[in-house]
């Protein structure tokens, strides 16, 4: 899904609803949810989201290497230093705003989605939207990073030694580290959150039919 094509509007409030009966506006209110579970959890999100961290990772790597060059202030290494930096802040910044304006897109689908599924119960279409497979491969590759990223935060500073490590090379896996746990814990949050929101969802239809079960 392209970043511009834009969101579904949320549903009408209930004095502008056109449905010509409850079948029609089951139908637009499944289609709705299909698309937004689409845009949160598919896999062009899973690939944008990758793709985000790999950005991040080259310019927090240049900058690392900026960093590095700070055991030898000769002229050289000071140029050296200061074009690493500056090509790597020029990755970040980019890079970082596309990842907060993502976070803040799936805030605003996860909202659409509640209000969506709040206009009626519909279990035969409401089972679908756990997308399980999907939630699990969010929820696989972000535990794997956030993993990996945390092993690492703590690992780095843990095996520096006087005179083999730099203060540079200890803040470049120390950064590294933070940004692969940062990122899988939001796209653990990401896969979480909606599988919750989806077996909610269902689990309130055998409190809604239990009493209509009871009066017949």
């Amino acid at each position: 899904m392209s970043r511009s094509t834009p969101l579904p509007p949320p549903p009408p409030p209930a004095e502008f609803r056109t449905w010509p009966d409850r079948e029609a506006m089951l139908a637009d209110r499944a289609a709705v949810l299909r698309e937004l579970t689409e845009r949160l959890l598919g896999v062009p999100r899973l690939l944008l989201f990758l793709l985000q961290l790999s950005g991040l990772q080259l310019g927090w790597g240049l900058v690392g290497a900026g960093l590095a060059g700070f055991g030898s202030l000769d002229p050289l290494s000071a140029v050296v230093l200061g074009v690493c930096v500056a090509l790597g802040l020029a990755m970040l910044v980019p890079f970082g705003f596309v990842a907060g304006f993502d976070v803040r897109r799936a805030l605003r689908i996860r909202r659409l989605l509640a209000q969506w599924s709040a206009l009626d119960l519909d279990p035969a279409r409401d089972s679908r939207l756990g997308a399980p497979g999907r939630s699990l491969a969010w929820f696989l590759v972000s535990f794997l990073l956030a993993a990996f990223g945390l092993w690492v935060s703590f690992a780095a500073p843990a095996a520096a030694r006087p005179g083999s490590w730099t203060y540079g090379e200890v803040a470049y896996f120390m950064g590294a580290g933070v940004l692969c746990w940062v990122a899988g814990l939001a796209g653990v949050t990401r896969a979480v959150a909606h599988y919750r929101w989806a077996s909610r969802l269902t689990s309130v239809v055998p409190a809604a039919v239990v009493p209509g079960e009871a009066r017949g």
